[in-house]
């Protein structure tokens, strides 16, 4: 694969030279922590359905990364090649990026929830040649899944199934044999190892051009952020990291994933969010911080409530629990600091930046309350009118932003990357900033509903819908939702003679392999759409009667 990583280079030299870059690979922070503290606990990962934990100090964890990257090689992966990886929490989503990275590929994470619609684009534009999924995960045959789409799939040569049988299992191809052991695996580990501005992630985010759009980041982009992000959280080698977020997102991948081995500290993965077992983990494995969206801060801060009242001992290793997404309901924080004892911290990001605004842990909590922070070191955010001039403080407008982290750009897409000639990125988000240069999102001018922290691919699901006889106009909009921040609601104009209703929406939703999380999940009808002259449908209004709908119960 040849990236295009166009927005590398310009600003490679002010990068190193104000020191934001440090040119070093996960590789130099693996080999580094082999090094200080190699029989220290590096991971835990806990399968909340079996009860299975795994556990690696960083000297069975860089053993095993040298491992599969030899299994990988034999496989024929190599430098620039793409290995896509569509599994949940577990150790092994860990293992194969540290080894994808120790022999200079790519890896591209899918979430779990994905399924042929999705992967189908993601697997072919991104090229990957070797997908990593589980044979069966919550009930699904993931393996059948992507050999079935394997034939439409040029590049992909390889599917590989972790907990499968035969041949083509993780096991018997890259966890089982001891190939680091292999007279040529020496050659393998070292010849190719990736450098600092190399891609070394290409992650897919849902945009508004009704196809998802591929970013790529390398060492550089990435740890540039990891670094000031646990520096303003005061996160360092004895803390702790809970990670239930799915690690096929920035969340995930960054502060779960990478961090932990930056900081030489512990990371514990849960694969499936049941909030009884965090607090079992928080407790036996002395948790001290974790990051996740909105609902797992609501369903965490119930439980524990629970737990207390009824004699529990709460979390009381837990320091401080990052909360992004979404921007977090003021009486949540109230609750959430009560209930858990932890600083509430309030962040926002962005997959092609990860983290870009903090409060920080010493903020009231009135901070994580009513804003989603300010820049880490290394950012700048301003907010702007239609024109692109500054507007004052505390007015709403389109949020730009310019940071040490921005992407490298979107694969096979640079008319799509949104950066102008000063580096400042186009984010899609309105936003106002506080005199102290706090920032609070108050809208999006991109065409996108999150839902748990997830993003819905709004054009994408409309133009499905279109597709159904019995559907003349068809707009998906977002209502509010107290556990989840948004859902969707589907608002159809029928065909004249035609009638629908939400379980035909949704039966024609799955029969079109759409991820269970994009199904809308109420349905409005309505004789006509509110539009411009020109015909375009006002959705700012769908949203408001939409909105007063649901709030009413009539809807």
């Amino acid at each position: 694969m040849q990236f295009d990583a166009v927005l590398l280079p310009p600003r490679r030299a002010r990068m190193a030279a104000q020191g934001l870059w440090r040119d070093r690979t996960i590789n130099d922070y693996l080999d580094a922590c082999v090094a200080a503290c190699p029989d220290k606990l590096a991971l835990t990962a806990v399968q909340v359905e079996t009860g299975g934990v795994r556990r690696f100090s960083y000297r069975e964890m860089a053993q095993m990364a040298d491992r599969i990257a030899v299994g990988l090689a034999r496989l024929g992966v190599g430098p620039g090649d793409v290995v896509a990886c569509q599994l949940p929490n577990w150790w092994q989503f860990t293992l194969v990026y540290l080894a994808c990275s120790r022999i200079g590929a790519v890896m591209n994470p899918l979430m779990h929830i994905f399924r042929e619609r999705e992967l189908s684009f993601m697997l072919q534009h991104g090229e990957a040649k070797v997908v990593i999924a589980p044979k069966v995960f919550r009930g699904f045959d993931f393996e059948k899944m992507i050999t079935d789409l394997k034939p439409s799939l040029p590049h992909l040569q390889h599917v590989v199934a972790v907990g499968g049988q035969g041949a083509n299992s993780f096991e018997a191809l890259l966890s089982g044999p001891e190939w680091e052991n292999a007279p040529d695996a020496q050659d393998i580990l070292t010849r190719s190892r990736p450098g600092p501005d190399d891609v070394t992630q290409l992650i897919y985010t849902s945009g508004t051009t009704g196809e998802p759009k591929g970013v790529m980041h390398s060492a550089n982009t990435l740890m540039s952020n990891i670094i000031p992000y646990a520096q303003r959280l005061h996160l360092d080698a004895e803390d702790v990291i809970l990670m239930a977020s799915p690690m096929a997102h920035q969340t995930g991948f960054m502060y779960g994933l990478m961090m932990p081995i930056m900081l030489k500290a512990s990371a514990v993965l849960q694969d499936i969010w049941e909030p009884k077992k965090a607090i079992e983990l928080i407790r036996g494995e002395r948790v001290t911080f974790t990051m996740a969206s909105t609902p797992f801060l609501t369903d965490l801060a119930r439980t524990v409530g629970e737990d207390v009242k009824a004699g529990g001992a709460g979390v009381p290793t837990l320091h401080t629990f990052l909360c992004a997404g979404a921007p977090i309901p003021g009486p949540l924080v109230e609750q959430a600091r009560s209930a858990l004892g932890a600083r509430i911290v309030s962040a926002w990001g962005m997959s092609e930046n990860g983290a870009v605004t903090l409060t920080l842990p010493e903020d009231p909590d009135t901070r994580p309350a009513s804003t989603d922070g300010c820049p880490l070191p290394g950012v700048e955010v301003k907010v702007v009118d239609g024109d692109g001039q500054a507007l004052p403080i505390g007015e709403s407008g389109r949020l730009l932003l310019r940071a040490c982290s921005n992407f490298g750009g979107y694969l096979k897409r640079p008319q799509l990357n949104g950066t102008d000639a000063d580096d400042w990125l186009e984010t899609g988000d309105l936003a106002r900033i506080d005199a102290q240069g706090y920032i609070r999102i108050t809208g999006r001018s991109k065409d996108v509903i999150i839902r748990g922290g997830e993003n819905i691919p709004v054009v994408e699901i409309e133009t499905l819908l279109y597709r159904h006889p019995a559907v003349a106009q068809a707009a998906i909009v977002a209502y509010p939702d107290e556990r989840l921040g948004e859902r969707a609601c589907a608002v159809v104009v029928p065909k004249p003679g035609q009638s629908i209703d939400l379980p035909e929406i949704q039966r024609f939703m799955k029969e079109h392999k759409v991820a269970i999380q994009y199904v809308p999940e109420r349905l409005i009808v309505q004789e006509a759409m509110p539009a411009t002259p020109s015909g375009k449908i006002q959705k700012f209004k769908l949203r408001e009667s939409v909105r007063e709908l649901v709030q009413g119960g009539k809807a």
